[in-house]
């Protein structure tokens, strides 16, 4: 099968890969369609986790089930489905929680295991959810969909019973749109976004969002002015301003990846006497049904996400140098 491949740390290449055997329990799908995420890039430069080369990289994923082992019986060919990548020990202490996303061994499809840039890709069962009728480039968009959702669950952000009265996001990138969208499925009336790019603002705005341009007098007038506020960009110093934009007794989400030796200073007396709440969030936790449930909720607008629907040859450049276009939202690698 064609597939890209990297075979070695910061080298990534096209070409033909075996598709290897299909183990019990797991089905063969044909990809339809495969996101694009900068954790593949930090896959690629062997900066998450320890590296697994040579590697099929992609956890983004959907696509149809064309084979299944000999032991399935639950699940049919030609199915529709979206992929779950991670892939939990199940038995440390986080698994045994339910936090499987905190796995002290976890693995993943397109991290430890070969993925979805690739003509076909071994999956178990267990990790294949149906997406019905939904279009393949927006099932695909379910995995980032579930880390956003798996986020606002940790900041307690549950429906419209939970939904604070107003939202702030910094960075309207993808992520940072899905984030949005989330919240407003989620029954926040109003969510602003801040970001030096006033063309990907003006993006924000054509979906809804209030733009506020980063270091702005009217970001600088908003302190204590929402109930919450997440962070997309991975940027210490967004991290670090936070909690002064924070309404008291509201909650400051670290979202952004930020570097792991980054440091930032926070009062915890200010914490400690406004009653914020500060919280993290790492990947997807079993959640995707819910994510193609929200998906399905708002077409429309979470395929605007989708930018660029590229063969699998125009998508080794995207590996290897970030888009210069401030306009690209999400890359995938798409099979018509």
């Amino acid at each position: 099968m064609k597939a890209i491949q990297f075979v070695e740390k910061g080298k990534a290449t096209i070409g033909e890969v075996p598709v290897g055997a299909l183990p019990p329990g797991h089905a063969l799908i044909r990809v339809k369609a495969a996101g694009l995420c900068h954790t593949d890039i930090d896959v690629l430069h062997a900066r998450y986790g320890a590296g697994a080369f040579p590697l099929v990289p992609g956890h983004e994923f959907a696509g149809e089930v064309i084979e299944l082992a000999s032991d399935v019986k639950d699940l049919k060919t030609g199915s529709r489905v979206a992929v779950d990548p991670n892939l939990p020990c199940g038995t440390c202490p986080s698994c045994r929680k339910g936090l499987t996303n905190l796995c002290r061994d976890l693995k993943a499809y397109g991290v430890s295991h070969n993925g979805g840039f690739s003509e076909f890709s071994v999956v178990r069962v267990d990790h294949l959810h149906d997406i019905g009728d939904m279009p393949y480039d927006l099932a695909a968009l379910a995995e980032p969909l579930a880390c956003v959702l798996n986020g606002l669950g940790a900041a307690g952000v549950a429906g419209p019973s939970t939904a604070p009265s107003n939202g702030l996001i910094f960075g309207a990138g993808p992520i940072g749109l899905l984030l949005g969208l989330a919240l407003k499925s989620a029954g926040v009336g109003q969510v602003a976004f801040a970001d030096i790019n006033e063309g990907r603002l003006a993006f924000a705005e054509s979906l809804g969002f209030m733009p506020i341009v980063s270091g702005s007098r009217e970001l600088l007038a908003s302190e204590r002015a929402y109930d919450f506020v997440a962070d997309a960009t991975g940027i210490p110093g967004v991290v670090e301003g936070m909690p002064d934009l924070v309404a008291d007794g509201g909650t400051a989400l670290l979202f952004g990846v930020c570097a792991p030796d980054a440091r930032v200073s926070i009062s915890p007396f200010q914490i400690f006497r406004r009653q914020l709440k500060l919280v993290g969030s790492h990947s997807l936790n079993r959640n995707i049904p819910e994510a193609l449930s929200v998906l399905s909720g708002d077409r429309e607008r979470m395929s605007r996400l989708v930018t660029h629907r590229l063969p699998l040859e125009e998508m080794v450049p995207y590996f290897l140098s970030k888009p210069s276009d401030p306009a690209t939202m999400k890359v995938q690698y798409f099979d018509n």
